[in-house]
């Protein structure tokens, strides 16, 4: 029985376990729209091209599947490049689908035609212009397998619209078989027995848990390492949540907002654990000072990462929990079970002072601290929540003082740093986790920038709470403005911004505003107990800055301090 491109692309996604799709329509995809209400598939209609794209990456850092979007040729399609590069970034598993205009106008400057494929082949793991009809069920079967294996990322799939149109029989492929792509899932016994070797043989260890830490469902693994050892533990802003933020082991996070004893510990210790992690500018700082004295053992299933910035002494190329569960078996089998007392007791005592000699701080006032805010939203969730944020000043706020206790309970822009990513990101881990608690902390810049997606949450009856933190200025740069540019605070003033309570209500949320700190616990809990979407704005101290703070081209232990 014959079939059209449409249908056979439905059944192809329901195959691959899809139950939500993150889309909006037009012209080239009309005939995907028209077979969609046929078939056990949920569509949220997104206002934006862009928030359905960041809010299928919502959905797969929140669930660990493969978020789906649809969008259609032309602007629909190019809205898409941000929410790409951010998954990109940040090694998330997506498949976006774009419409295209009918294979006979490609290259004729047709209306809404973009080179979709080149546009986007630097910030896709791969993509596709599907050109046969009877290619599209095993195109879309490796587009999954591309995303979520080895290490994921996006996959782009471009469907002309005479495709969609067309008929044929067809068959879903059972298996994909890709002779250029084999990832590497498990290490190599001797560099894991080389890396045990080393931990055993260090007096200053340290774990450094990254993104892929949670990507690879690895929290467990991490955590008897650290706990049966004794090693204390950092990490990045993407692999927080890997290890518990309330562990008397947890130092915090490391890097240019890092913690004072996260960043002492790393350029003290001698041998250090990297999973997960690519060492990137904003977790290394001066590279060249960074964990000089360390040898460092690194973890990671993507080799290209491997040595491209920081120098490595046993490189383990595989999946994190396959890794360090390796490693447990071997330290365990050495031991028979009876781990001896390690000798780094001096270096726990060490770490220990830092922490309780420089903790996360700030000054009260009469006036409502942003990282108050922070705090009291921990206090009144103990932490049962999935927290999304902007990028700025309330992400790194919402990175130090909120305690992830769990992994995939902190969504967030790191590789891109992308401004308008954590609304919809919202939107998408509540359709993952409709019974769940999903807040977003926001900046009023960074909330402006996909503000129209709070139709999308009142439509679909999602209860995502915004919780902005209100300075009246892009505090991050104006933040660097105050610290390097003699307070030059050039288009960093937001003063001109609407009543994002009459906003809120505009749009059918609820609105709440805060402006003194009696109101701060009340309103928050009664905001956050409410089963509608919501907007809190709280006015913040204007001037507040994010402390510790590492300089550009600084070593991370020339921090500035509160």
């Amino acid at each position: 029985m014959e079939s059209s491109g449409a249908r056979i692309l439905l059944e192809c996604l329901k195959k691959e376990g899809v139950d939500v799709i993150f889309g909006y329509p037009g012209g080239a995809v009309i005939d995907i729209y028209d077979e969609l209400p046929r078939h056990d598939l949920r569509h949220v209609l997104v206002r934006h091209e862009q928030a359905a794209v960041h809010a299928a990456d919502g959905y797969a850092r929140a669930s660990g599947r493969v978020g789906v979007c649809l969008v259609t040729s032309g602007p629909g399609a190019t809205n898409t490049v941000t929410g790409i590069a951010t998954a990109y970034c940040d090694s998330i598993p997506l498949v976006v689908l774009t419409g295209q205009v009918p294979r006979a106008l490609i290259g004729n400057d047709a209306f809404q035609e973009v080179d979709i494929v080149g546009i986007t082949r630097p910030c896709t793991k791969h993509n596709y212009l599907v050109k046969e009809l009877s290619d599209l069920p095993r195109i879309i079967r490796e587009a999954f397998y591309l995303a979520r294996s080895g290490r994921p990322g996006p996959v782009l799939v471009d469907l002309p619209k005479d495709i969609m149109v067309a008929r044929a029989e067809f068959q879903i492929p059972e298996e994909v078989k890709l002779r250029s792509y084999n990832p590497t899932y498990r290490p190599n016994l001797n560099q894991l027995r080389r890396a045990a070797e080393l931990v055993l043989s260090a007096r200053r260890p340290l774990l450094f848990a990254g993104g892929g830490v949670v990507g690879s469902d690895a929290s467990e693994e991490l955590g008897w390492l650290a706990r049966t050892l004794q090693i204390p533990v950092t990490s990045s802003l993407m692999g927080l949540g890997s290890f518990p933020g309330d562990d008397p082991l947890f130092l915090g996070m490391l890097g240019m907002h890092g913690t004072f004893a996260a960043n002492k510990a790393v350029n003290s210790c001698d041998v250090l654990i990297a999973a997960g992690a690519r060492f990137d500018d904003r977790v290394t700082g001066k590279l060249s000072a960074f964990a000089a004295g360390a040898k460092i053992i690194h973890i990671d299933i993507d080799p290209t990462s491997i040595r491209k910035n920081v120098g490595v002494e046993v490189p383990v190329v595989g999946d994190c929990r396959m890794a360090l569960a390796g490693m447990r078996e071997i330290l365990s089998a050495r031991f028979e079970e009876n781990i001896p007392v390690p000798r780094w007791t001096e270096w726990l005592a060490t770490v220990h002072d830092w922490a309780q000699s420089h903790p996360l701080g700030y000054v009260p006032s009469e006036g409502i601290k942003p990282q108050q805010v922070v705090e009291t939203v921990f206090g009144i969730t103990r932490g049962e929540c999935i927290v999304t944020t902007e990028v700025g000043q309330n992400q790194m706020w919402a990175a130090q003082f909120f305690k992830y206790r769990k992994p995939r309970t902190l969504l967030t822009s790191g590789g891109l740093g992308t401004m308008g990513y954590g609304f919809p990101a919202a939107i998408g881990a509540q359709m993952a986790f409709p019974g769940h608690l999903v807040i977003d902390f926001a900046g009023d810049g960074s909330i402006q920038m996909n503000i129209q997606e709070l139709a999308t949450a009142v439509c679909n009856k999602l209860p995502v709470k915004i919780i902005i933190l209100n300075n009246g200025y892009l505090g991050m740069v104006r933040q660097w403005q105050e610290l390097f540019y003699q307070r030059n605070y050039c288009s960093t003033c937001m003063e001109a911004q609407p009543d994002f309570v009459k906003l809120a209500e505009a749009y059918g949320a609820e609105g709440y505003r805060i402006t003194a700190q009696a109101d701060l616990e009340p309103v928050l809990r009664q905001a956050l107990q409410s089963p509608a979407p919501a907007i809190v704005d709280v006015r913040v101290e204007r001037e507040e800055n994010v402390y510790p703070m590492v300089p550009a081209g600084a070593a991370l232990d020339e921090m500035l301090l509160v």
